[in-house]
Order: C-alpha cells, then structure tokens, then sequence
C-alpha cells in the first residue's frame, strides 16, 4: 500500500468510498443527512481540503484524508480494507507530512475514537452538534506530545 496525491478526477472514486465507509461505521445518521452531505463533500469540501489517497499494489484507491490547517477533516477507508493498515499509513503520512495534530470525531463512533487514541489523540473538548448543527455529537481531539 501507498499514499498518494489525488486529484479531481477520482472524486467520484472518493465520494463512493465515502458513501461506502460512512454506511458501514456511522449507523447513527440518518439516510437523509448522508444524501444531503454527499452533494456538499462532493462540491466544496473535497476543494477545501488537502486531499492525499491510499493506493493498493493494483493502484486503485482503497481510502483518502483530506487535512486543512493541521484539522483532519476526513478520514474514510473502503468496508473491504478496513483493518488492513490503510488508515495508519494514511494518518501517519498526515502526522508527518500534513501538520495534521487536530481531528473531531463523532461521539458515536467509538472505533473512530479509539483508532485517534490509538495513534496518540487525546479528548481535550465536546460539542452536542456537529458541523451541520445536528444533534451528533462531537469529540474534539488532539495529537498529544510523543
């Protein structure tokens, strides 16, 4: 596996990662919320961010992160390669190379959690609403000394 840089062109590949990722780890949201986001990631959120991929040996992409002033913004790997080193080299790679030190999580997603804390994160804040102003809490964390 490898990371590299994307470009417009894989955004649909992206936003069917997305999608995928999202049914599979974030069963909390509803169907609605996923179809009103897809358009907005899709659009303007890609473009924000400083979007790196996770290639396998047949160089298809099997996940992204998008950092933008040291925040992961997202952090999504394809259902098939979960659990396979996709996310650690991903984040690692955005540690190292990105500034990335910050990340919010979903409260209800405790793998999420774990995986951040796994790697070093640390819960340092909370917020009852997301960044659409839904009740889905956030968990702010952030990259503690190593």
């Amino acid at each position: 596996m490898k990371i590299d840089i994307t470009s417009k062109e894989d955004y649909l590949t992206l936003i069917e990662i997305w999608e995928l990722s999202v049914r599979a780890t974030h069963d909390f949201l509803p169907e609605e919320n996923i179809k009103s986001l897809k358009p907005l990631i899709l659009k303007h959120y890609f473009d924000a961010v400083d979007l790196r991929v996770a290639k396998n040996d047949k160089e298809d992409i099997v996940g992204f992160i998008g950092v933008a002033e040291g925040n992961i913004e997202m952090l999504f790997i394809t259902p098939n390669f979960r659990n396979c080193g996709a996310g650690s080299l991903l984040l690692k790679n955005a540690i190292q190379t990105q500034s990335a030190t910050k990340v919010d999580v979903n409260e209800q997603n405790p793998d999420a959690i774990g995986f951040y804390k796994h790697f070093g994160f640390k819960v340092v804040g909370r917020s009852p609403l997301d960044g659409q102003g839904n009740p889905f809490p956030l968990l702010h964390m952030i990259l503690s000394e190593i």
